[in-house]
């Protein structure tokens, strides 16, 4: 159930007008067509208060309540409530701290730390129906905020997400047999990326075509029951990241922004389409998956080493 605001604003004063528009949006209201504004049922107050200002003004306003017809209509109220190009702009005004921390004094760095966790809370006032997007959004911040306590609060005990990811020892993983399902997509080509470049170089990968129990003797990942798989929010390019402590990366978090998008939706990310193109094209050229993940690999070496991975 929404709460609907039927208006025509009044042509004077203009800055009557100008103050409607303005708390429509920081209201988050979705518009279904020019004077007609949508907010969830429990936001009504809100709509009724800017009604009463309209009409005050000159104006005409009606509140109305609305329910959908179906279920596919409902799909489509919903979606004018998508927040995840807000949480994509947020993003890469928080991924730009993250990168200048180094060069940044601690008087800026905290003054735009500050910003960053203002205007994410922001988006979530708006964001009456949360979901991966948010999710990720949040364990962004934790990111920058880590970064940031490394660089300049060293000691400080480090916020870490309640996901229960155990930091490991990569030198306890050296020469290992991986396993994870055959045809490998985004999520396991990326992780089988990691594995090579930053904790196993000699890895070898069996593929499973029914990963129902892990093989002896191998590490299992990105299936029900393997060794890494997804932890809450986090995909298992993410986790693994995280469990051998290269989530601080800012170009890894680049990497994981993408494979995150295309493996379970979120935020945006500007290199997902490109790699998602790519990614299939080599599906289509290699049926060998030991062949597919080297191919991969010289596309994730190459995003790793694009310009604006780093700072």
């Amino acid at each position: 159930m929404w709460t609907i605001l039927i208006v025509t604003l009044p042509t004077q004063p203009n800055a009557v007008r100008v103050r409607i528009w303005r708390a429509f949006k920081a209201l988050g209201c979705a518009a279904l067509r020019d004077g007609a504004y949508l907010l969830p049922e429990e936001q009504a107050p809100s709509l009724e208060s800017l009604a009463a200002e309209v009409r005050d003004h000159g104006g005409t306003a009606s509140v109305l309540t609305l329910s959908p017809r179906n279920e596919a209509q409902r799909a489509e109220v919903l979606a004018q409530f998508d927040r995840a190009e807000a949480y994509a702009q947020w993003r890469e005004t928080a991924m730009a701290l993250q990168l200048d921390l180094e060069k940044l004094g601690e008087t800026e760095a905290r003054r735009r730390l500050r910003g960053v966790t203002e205007a994410l809370q922001g988006v979530h006032r708006i964001d009456y129906y949360p979901g991966p997007a948010a999710e990720q959004a949040d364990a962004d911040l934790l990111a920058v905020r880590r970064a940031f306590d490394a660089r300049f609060s060293k000691g400080e005990p480090q916020p870490r997400a309640d996901d229960g990811i155990e930091r490991l020892d990569p030198a306890k993983f050296k020469a290992k047999t991986w396993a994870t399902r055959a045809r490998p997509w985004v999520d396991r080509l990326a992780c089988a990326w990691l594995i090579r470049r930053f904790i196993d170089p000699q890895a070898a990968f069996t593929w499973l075509s029914d990963p129902v129990k892990t093989p002896r003797g191998a590490v299992g990942f990105d299936y029900d029951g393997a060794r890494f798989t997804h932890v809450g929010a986090r995909v298992t390019f993410e986790v693994m990241a995280a469990s051998f402590g290269l989530e601080d990366d800012p170009k890894l978090q680049r990497i994981a922004s993408a494979v995150h998008y295309l493996d379970v939706g979120g935020i945006p990310a500007p290199e997902a389409a490109g790699l998602e193109a790519v990614l299939g094209g080599l599906r289509e050229v290699h049926a060998d998956d030991d062949l597919l993940i080297l191919a991969a690999a010289a596309v994730f070496d190459a995003l790793y080493a694009a310009p604006g991975a780093s700072a």
